[in-house]
Order: structure tokens, then sequence, then C-alpha cells
């Protein structure tokens, strides 16, 4: 044999070999997973509603793997800091992202740089739920309905303002809706997360948000809802109108779900739907989220790539006709 071409055999069957064993040992890893502590990173600050929705499920999704499940917050830049570490972290299921509307399918209109690309960085898992954004208001507000907020921002164009966990959120895009919908001028003023957003809110600072994490607040009588911008009024809020019922019609939700880096082995996205599925029907765990005012989802790993595909160009739409700028 020529030397010349048995030094490429030889070449292609150490590749080959190389390519089966490092699939072996992807598939013997996958088999034997979880090993080790898992980390569950949140791209927004704790105490917000993408940070509760997290905290609901790692206790008992950390019994479920029979690992430690360690909720990490990592926030900045309207979450993407957090997100974009995930897109860059080994796909082993080791690090697992809480995705969100607001990172995974806004934010490509929002951000000149996001530094990851949402339909092509990570691997879905499971979507876990849905938020609709709520009106509230300092409870000491003299506003009790939304009309009472349209009418005074007619009355004084650009005074009033509203909070955000920052630009590109649920509670920016939301509001950015709102001012088109209701033909009103209020300012946007952005915070990094929507617990310290709902502080300034409560101690009067800001005048509003349209916030998905506030019912713990609205419990507590130290903010006022006054519409739910929903189809139809929450289970937990019977008395608070929608959006539609109060005059300005209007749909804005975040959603929540668990995604992967992009090339996750599909056994270890399968053994995470099939747990997380599982905790979604548990009672306890479905009234949490269900007094968050959260509509519980669950389903495929299948259905919810579709589903978040889909958003990415959905959400173009939504943010052209808010006006949001791209930062």
């Amino acid at each position: 044999m020529h030397r010349k071409n048995f030094t490429r055999r030889l070449a292609g069957g150490t590749a080959i070999a190389a390519a089966l064993l490092a699939a072996g040992l992807a598939q013997a890893q996958a088999q034997t997973y979880p090993d080790k502590p898992i980390r569950f990173v949140v791209p927004w600050p704790a105490g917000g509603a993408t940070d509760q929705v997290a905290r609901i499920l790692s206790v008992p999704l950390s019994q479920a793997l029979g690992v430690p499940v360690i909720v990490d917050n990592k926030a900045g830049a309207g979450g993407n800091i957090g997100t974009l570490a995930v897109a860059r972290e080994r796909p082993d299921g080791y690090t697992i992202l809480l995705a969100t509307s607001s990172t995974n399918a806004a934010g490509p209109y929002l951000y000149a740089r996001q530094g990851f690309d949402p339909a092509k960085d990570f691997t879905a898992v499971v979507q876990l739920c849905s938020i609709p954004n709520i009106m509230v208001v300092p409870a000491k507000s003299p506003w009790r309905s939304l009309k009472d907020v349209v009418d005074a921002a007619k009355k004084e164009p650009g005074k009033f303002t509203y909070g955000s966990a920052g630009i590109g959120g649920s509670q920016h895009l939301a509001g950015a809706q709102f001012k088109t919908s209701a033909a009103i001028d209020i300012r946007h003023v952005p915070y990094k997360g929507s617990g310290p957003a709902a502080q300034d809110l409560m101690a009067g600072h800001i005048d509003m948000m349209l916030d998905t994490g506030s019912l713990g607040s609205i419990r507590g009588g130290v903010l006022r809802p006054l519409a739910v911008a929903a189809d139809k009024r929450l289970p937990v809020l019977p008395d608070v109108p929608t959006f539609a019922e109060a005059g300005t019609p209007m749909l804005a939700s975040a959603w929540y779900g668990v995604m992967l880096p992009a090339g996750a082995p599909a056994e270890v996205v399968a053994r995470l739907n099939k747990e997380i599925n599982t905790l979604l029907l548990k009672p306890e765990i479905r009234t949490k989220l269900q007094d968050m005012g959260a509509e519980v989802a669950g389903g495929s790993a299948e259905t919810f790539s579709k589903f978040s595909l889909a958003e990415i160009k959905r959400y173009e739409g939504i943010v052209r006709t808010s006006g949001a700028p791209q930062e």
C-alpha cells in the first residue's frame, strides 16, 4: 500500500475512532445524569417573578433528581448577562436557564448586541408558565381605576412614570404598549430587576408598574391593582377588571421556561422534561404558581421549541408597535 494512502487511512480511522469515543462518553455521561449539583441560572435579581418561579421549582426538582439544584441570580443588562453566560456553558445539563419572553424572544429587537442568538444558542426543555402583567400603583395613590391613570396622564403629559425590571423586560414592553393603546405620554424608569422597581413603587418614587410579580404586595395592601392585561380576569383577583373591561384593550404577559445550551444530549433533555412535567402536575406546586397569577404550562421539549421560535417572530411586531428603542 502506498505510504501516503496508508497515512490518510490511518488518520481517517483515528478521527472516526475519536468521534465514536466522544459519542460513547457523552452517552455514558447522559445515562448517569445527574451526578453533581446543577446550577439554575436566573438572569434577573432576587425578588421578581422570574426568581420566584425558579425557587418554587428548585427544591422539589433537587429532590426528584437527587442532587442539589442551586438558584444563581446572574442579573444585568435586561437579563442578557445571565442568559449569555448560560449560552457559553457546556451543554451537559449542569447549567440550566430560566428563559423568559424578554431575553429569549423580545431581546433581539431591543438590543443591537445581545451576544447570543435565542433561536440557535439554546435547547428548549419545557415551558413552565405564563403570567399576565398587572397595572399596580402604590396603596396611597389617588388613582382608583385605570381610567384615573389615563385621565391624569392626558392632563399632564410626561409627568408620570412607570418602572420596569430593565430595558426589554415584560414590564417595559407592557408599559410601552399601554402608552400606545391609551395614547398617553408616561416616562419609563428602568431598574436592575423588578424587585428594586417594586420597592421604589411602594415608596412612591415612581407612579405605576405593569408587573408580573406583585400579588404578594397586593395581598399585603401596599400596592393597589387597577387592571389585568389578560383576556379574562384572574381567579386570584376576581374583582380586578381586564384592560379591555377598563376601557383600554391590551394583552401583555410574560412566559417562563427551562432551556439548556445548544447541543444538549437528548437523554438529558428528556430527563429534565420528565421530572419538571411531573412537578408541574403536583397540586402544591401548581397552587404556588397559580397564586402568582400564573397559567401553568408543561408539555414536550418539541412543543416548547416551536413555541419559543414562533415567539421570536411574534415579538418583532410587538416591539415595533410599542415604539421601544433599540439599545
